[in-house]
């Protein structure tokens, strides 16, 4: 694609600012190959569809020819992103920020070209900064400039303490630009102020600043929360096949557009040809199952895609269990293992405060039956199909 109002229309599809977009014009017009910069701290194993929102716009990038730059923030990981935080971040340890940087790795060529794509670590030029340069670094910003940040100014308006190495995020993220010598990064809505940052900083060291593209937060499943591993409302982009098409179809008509919009690869003119036919009485639903089997066919198979849609319809119309579930053999020190303990020991719950509360609920099966005793027990030697709420099946065996 060569035309720049093309590439610019790709672009900005789903995006929410994009400054500024003159200079990003003048930059296509160059004809260079841009330097594209998406960065994530690596403050969980599993990437979600939330963090995919920002890949998808990466592979548009190199799409058009671009190189994607992949930064994965092993040294500011340590520091505690204070993006939205309304108290100080809990750093983490360096041996869990490398667990989780070689578990991004083996994501995102599930969504990147990894001919096209540059895995940077910012620990490679923090690492060899002196504290005289960390200093000069944080001279070239202000206080007055840092409290411009809403949850800074938030934070010391009503009086919560803000430390002082959470300044030196922002400053940090900037340099990055500057190290990196990007000419685009991409971010969500709570990142505008960091990549202005980066912005600035790039002018201080001389460099032509960086456009910023920032993105939409996406809602988990519950329409309401940003989509969120501790929040539970996540779909994770290593969830089997079943699991993913379930969640999926759980969402509500309304936020399956917005799904539709930022995770979708489907033309807008398809997609808009769909709300069209769903306004005339057509059923959402099938516009959901189109993108259940588009994602699982992205981070599985088109083979998963398809018998993933063939055991939701066994599940969820037909009222069967699946075919495959997992197999699960538990130990118990006496002759029988409590009910609570079985679905936890499972796996189908956190926790046994959990599995009471889907019990009470009405969500737990035995071999299609529904349990209304939270205090039985399973005898040692019987094997059992455990079903909790919708999706969840496994295989016991007590031993």
């Amino acid at each position: 694609m060569t035309n720049i109002e093309e590439a610019l229309h790709l672009i900005k599809r789903g995006s929410e600012d994009l400054l500024v977009e003159q200079e990003l014009k003048d930059k296509l017009a160059s004809g260079k190959r841009l330097r594209i910069k998406a960065g994530f701290d690596p403050t969980a194993p599993d990437l979600h569809l939330g963090h995919t929102v920002l890949l998808n716009k990466l592979r548009q990038f190199q799409e058009l020819g671009h190189e994607a730059m992949f930064l994965i923030g092993d040294f500011t990981g340590m520091i505690g992103d204070p993006t939205g935080k309304n108290v100080t971040r809990k750093p983490l340890t360096r041996d869990e920020v490398i667990e989780n940087a070689r578990s991004y790795e083996q994501q995102i060529f599930k969504i990147l070209d990894p001919e096209k794509t540059l895995v940077m670590f910012n620990s490679s030029w923090m690492n060899a900064m002196s504290s005289a340069d960390l200093i000069s670094l944080a001279a070239k910003h202000t206080v007055a400039r840092m409290l411009e940040r809403d949850d800074f100014h938030k934070r010391y308006n009503s009086g919560q303490p803000i430390a002082i190495h959470e300044f030196l995020y922002p400053l940090i993220q900037g340099y990055d630009s500057v190290a990196m010598k990007s000419d685009v990064e991409l971010g969500g809505t709570d990142q505008k102020f960091n990549l202005l940052v980066g912005r600035e900083l790039q002018k201080h060291f001389g460099q032509s600043p960086q456009v910023v593209l920032t993105m939409p937060i996406l809602e988990g499943l519950d329409g309401v929360q940003k989509m969120s591993k501790s929040l539970g409302n996540y779909i994770g982009i290593s969830d089997v096949p079943d699991e993913m098409f379930g969640k999926i179809m759980s969402v509500s008509d309304d936020l399956m557009w917005r799904y539709l919009e930022l995770l979708s690869f489907r033309p807008i003119s398809e997609i808009e040809k769909w709300k069209q036919e769903v306004a005339q009485g057509a059923n959402p639903r099938d516009v959901k199952i189109r993108l259940a089997e588009e994602m699982i066919e992205r981070f599985h198979s088109r083979a998963d895609a398809t018998r993933a849609h063939e055991n939701f319809i066994a599940r969820f119309q037909k009222g069967a269990t699946p075919d495959e579930m997992p197999e699960v053999e538990l130990k118990a020190d006496a002759d029988a293992l409590s009910l609570m303990q079985v679905i936890k020991q499972a796996g189908l719950t956190a926790s046994t405060s959990e599995a009471m509360r889907m019990v009470d609920q009405g969500g737990v099966k035995i071999n299609g039956e529904k349990v209304t005793d939270k205090t039985m027990s399973i005898p040692k030697g019987e094997t059992l199909v455990l079903q909790v709420g919708k999706r969840k099946f496994a295989r016991v065996t007590i031993s």
